[in-house]
């Protein structure tokens, strides 16, 4: 049952409140974290740091990002936690507007950051402003308001600010609700060539039939895909493609030196890309077809390239007018992009399989989490009388979609066992892990960057051994949680806290707790925090003692750092906090060494969850293997038969699969036979 906009400002509202209630926080730092983690989730920017500013000479700021292009964006917040939905006037989003601007300039040109104090969010931004100025090349000023916009406002041109190109965006609560409630709950570009360039895209068609899939060979000007990549950025790059980047880095050197050396070799020496598109509208031109729009581009391979023919003309003044990409476009349907798209990157991805194509929703290892999370049920919690389930949001909006459909009353009962806050989705999860496995400044890289680090580790650790990842792995997962969150709570309610750095504060906290376990050869009690689904009083004792360490270390950075988010983000950051745990340990409440058991006891429960995943995964393969008839595989023996593709053990097993139901396959025959099915599948062979 799809709700409408007022129901869905209502239900916002109420999201904020108990998230700030939750968190012990200010309902403004609630609302711009909730938001802004949609727009990191789809792409619509890369990070956030919450830093909430206001002067009485019109100058305001609620947040900002520094990203790796050369691009600021200014967040400024319209938010007074409304009652009822109102409207957002042109005169009051100008007024807004001018604000960030104010700011901006008055870091620049006023020395801002010497009236500022030294501590704060608002110091390290106008300083970093200032440090980094000759490295601005664009302001994003954006704009999020919990008010609709007037229909009265039709463009916003961009500007300058102290010479620097400036646009500006608009996110109101019409936005907002449009994206949640959209089939792939993220904002669709929407790309009209003629328009924007003045001309359509030459192209060929490759798709044959009605039935088939719309597909469409061209070659595009690299100034144009440079073009368009500098106005959008990570949201022309589907969701695995951003992660890819994220772990790998901008810019290919030897696309760089193609780019500058030899251009008219490009096309010859570059793959090309592949791209995907919800819709593609053509026309017909004297030279031919030509592409006019295309609704949701996303480049599913070929991200470095983009990225690196942006780089290099922006950095080494390249010109791009020799140089075109060769691009593969398919046009697929928004409810078969989950089950497609992975399949279109992993095969144009070889050479990068483990990076590139292993950490898009649907891998095993979501799939497993996913499973646990709607299966296992969570401890009540005291004082209550329903046990609960955390819900995994492997895709995102799967948490709204379970609900689209159900009346009212469903609906109650839905989030009565499934209570909002206990969602946690792909971001979170790789908070809570590597945040507790002592990579602190992974965390503070911001959410894409850490995960993006997460995929890899857990890309090879599940390659290696996918059986760790088990009942236990997820409790554990969900005790580090509900640690992760108690101690954003805590942080938020100390005496100290000035409002600001409170992530960076969490995340180095959580990791000296971590590295004090580690080296007594001990660990938390994890499964006794999953079993009380919180944290109890000597915990918290021990995390208000060591973030107040962690607080007053990261505030005073090195000599030569001025701001303390980046000092965060730096190595040296974490060695200097190391030293102080000596100090840290004499501070603690005698009571948390009883806190503690001996890691041999963790071993031992991890391995008993381990042998235990290794035969639901046989008995799993067994009812997998038993659900293909006989006949079917015989086809398949013999097509793999015939094309030398199997070894003799396998053909043994599968001669074992063609007598079912007169011969089962053991557990150990049906993994076998799995791994057979997946080979043939790669060969183009269909099995039912």
């Amino acid at each position: 049952m799809e709700i409408s906009k007022e129901e869905f400002f209502e239900e916002f509202r109420r999201e904020i409140l108990i998230d700030a209630e939750a968190k012990s926080t200010f309902q403004l730092a609630a609302f711009m974290d909730a938001v802004t983690s949609e727009f990191i989730e789809t792409g619509f920017v890369d990070g956030f740091e919450f830093c909430h500013y206001r002067a009485q000479r019109g100058m305001r700021v609620d947040g900002y990002w520094f990203n790796d292009e050369g691009t600021l964006d200014l967040f400024v917040a319209d938010f007074d936690c409304r009652n009822e939905l109102q409207t957002l006037t042109k005169t009051d989003l100008e007024a807004a507007f001018k604000r960030v601007a104010n700011f901006f300039e008055a870091s620049v040109n006023k020395n801002l950051a010497s009236e500022l104090e030294v501590t704060s969010p608002e110091y390290g931004l106008a300083r970093q402003i200032v440090d980094r100025k000759d490295l601005i090349r664009k302001i994003n000023v954006i704009l999020v308001s919990e008010r609709t916009i007037s229909d009265k406002v039709q463009d916003l041109p961009d500007g300058e600010t102290t010479g620097i190109l400036t646009s500006f965006h608009i996110w109101d609560i019409s936005r907002l609700y449009r994206q949640r409630t959209s089939r792939g709950h993220k904002e669709a570009l929407n790309l009209d060539f003629i328009e924007m360039f003045g001309a359509g895209i030459s192209c060929l068609p490759a798709h044959l039939g009605l039935n088939a899939y719309q597909s469409y060979l061209i070659v595009m000007p690299a100034e144009i895909l440079s073009d368009l990549y500098e106005r959008f950025g990570a949201r022309l790059l589907e969701q695995n493609v951003r992660t890819f980047l994220q772990a790998r880095g901008s810019v290919n050197q030897g696309i760089r030196s193609t780019i500058l050396n030899e251009p008219s070799m490009f096309f010859a020496y570059n793959n090309g890309i592949t791209a995907t598109a919800q819709s593609v509208e053509t026309i017909s031109a004297d030279t031919g077809m030509q592409i006019k729009r295309i609704v949701d581009l996303q480049i599913v391979n070929g991200g470095q390239t983009t990225a690196s023919l942006f780089h290099t003309r922006r950095r080494d003044k390249a010109a791009l007018g020799q140089i075109f990409v060769q691009m593969k476009l398919s046009v697929i349907d928004s409810n078969d992009s989950e089950i497609i798209v992975p399949k279109i990157s992993e095969y144009a991805n070889t050479q990068n399989k483990v990076n590139a194509a292993d950490f898009f929703s649907n891998h095993p290892f979501h799939i497993r989490i996913e499973e646990y999370s709607r299966r296992i049920w969570a401890p009540a919690l005291p004082g209550a009388i329903r046990e609960t389930k955390w819900f995994y949001e492997r895709a995102r909006g799967q948490y709204a979609d379970a609900q689209n459909n159900l009346t009212a009353a469903d609906q109650k009962r839905f989030k009565t066992a499934h209570p909002k806050f206990q969602m946690f989705t792909k971001t979170d999860l790789a908070k809570f892990e590597n945040v507790w496995d002592e990579h602190p400044k992974w965390v503070n890289l911001g959410a894409q960057k850490n995960f993006a680090k997460y995929a890899q580790r857990i890309g090879k650790e599940w390659e290696k051994s996918s059986d760790d990842f088990n009942e236990f792995y997820y409790r554990r997962a969900i005790a580090r949680g509900l640690i992760f969150r108690a101690t954003e709570k805590l942080v938020s309610e100390q005496p100290w806290y000035n409002g600001g750095y409170r992530a960076n504060v969490v995340a180095y906290s959580i990791a000296v707790l971590s590295e004090i376990s580690r080296r007594r050869d001990s660990a938390l009690d994890f499964l006794r925090i999953w079993n009380n689904q919180g944290i109890n009083k000597v915990l918290e004792s021990t995390l208000g003692a060591i973030s107040k360490v962690v607080n007053d270390d990261i505030t005073q950075p090195t000599a030569g750092v001025s701001n303390i988010s980046e000092w965060c983000k730096k190595d040296a950051c974490w060695s200097r906090i190391q030293t102080r745990i000596p100090e840290i340990e004499a501070s603690l409440p005698a009571e948390f060494w009883g806190e503690l058991i001996s890691a041999d006891e963790v071993a031992v429960d991890a391995q008993s969850a381990k042998r235990t995943q290794k035969i639901d995964n046989g008995i799993d393969a067994q009812k997998q293997v038993l659900n293909i008839p006989a006949l079917q595989w015989a086809h398949l023996s013999s097509v793999l038969s015939r094309k030398q593709l199997v070894t003799p053990k396998e053909a043994g097993v599968l001669s074992i699969a063609t007598q079912i139901p007169k011969k089962i396959p053991t557990e150990k025959q049906s993994l076998v036979l799995l791994e057979i099915l997946s080979k043939a599948r790669a060969e183009g062979i269909e099995v039912a």
